[in-house]
């Protein structure tokens, strides 16, 4: 007999429901074309992390997922794409803190959130404890990646606009923009089917 069915027989009134736990089956279930490896990382250490930073609810935890699976290429990699040719864009930009020659090389996008620039490695370097301006690459270690996107949420407190299911604000948050909203809207749609 099933819990689901021992609880409505024993006279429990409701059928027992999974918590939102976020799991490597779940994830290929929001990103099919995910690298397992990626997908493991990220549900290894996810729910411990969630509830460090309160990104416990339903909704919370659908908006997280939506953007780490945009941001992340649908968990297929947490490095930007594109070279040290494209990434020479990041060079002198003193908005993000790339201040030395070699900058927008170095501290190019990585991580679920596509940590950018000099500045943000080292805010977020103080936040988790690991000198990712020292060691940029840490950053797209799967379990450093978490760190740093679950730190980046509760900066921006992220949570508020997550709790009133606002995907324009979210997004705005993460990327400082609409950039690839439809996509966005999709893996939310997606995220909400499989964390009922």
């Amino acid at each position: 007999m099933s819990m689901r069915t021992a609880g409505a027989w024993i006279g429990l009134g409701t059928s027992v429901q999974p918590g939102p736990s976020v799991t490597r089956e779940r994830l290929l279930r929001l990103a099919p074309s995910a690298n397992t490896a990626i997908a493991a990382g990220i549900a290894d250490r996810f729910d411990e992390l969630a509830e460090s930073h309160a990104v416990t609810t339903r909704l919370r935890i659908c908006h997280f997922l939506a953007q780490a699976a945009y941001e992340s290429d649908g968990f297929r990699t947490l490095e930007e794409y594109g070279g040290a040719a494209y990434f020479i864009r990041y060079e002198g930009r003193r908005d993000i803190g790339n201040t030395q020659a070699g900058d927008g090389i170095r501290y190019h996008g990585r991580g679920i959130f596509q940590l950018t620039g000099r500045a943000n490695y080292r805010r977020l370097s103080q936040i988790i404890g690991v000198d990712l301006e020292a060691e940029p690459e840490r950053a797209k270690e799967p379990a450093t990646s978490l760190r740093v996107a679950f730190a980046y949420w509760s900066e921006r407190s992220i949570n508020v606009a997550a709790d009133a299911d606002d995907i324009e604000r979210v997004t705005k948050l993460i990327n400082g923009g609409r950039n690839g909203l439809a996509e966005r809207q999709r893996y939310l749609a997606k995220a909400k089917e499989t964390w009922l």
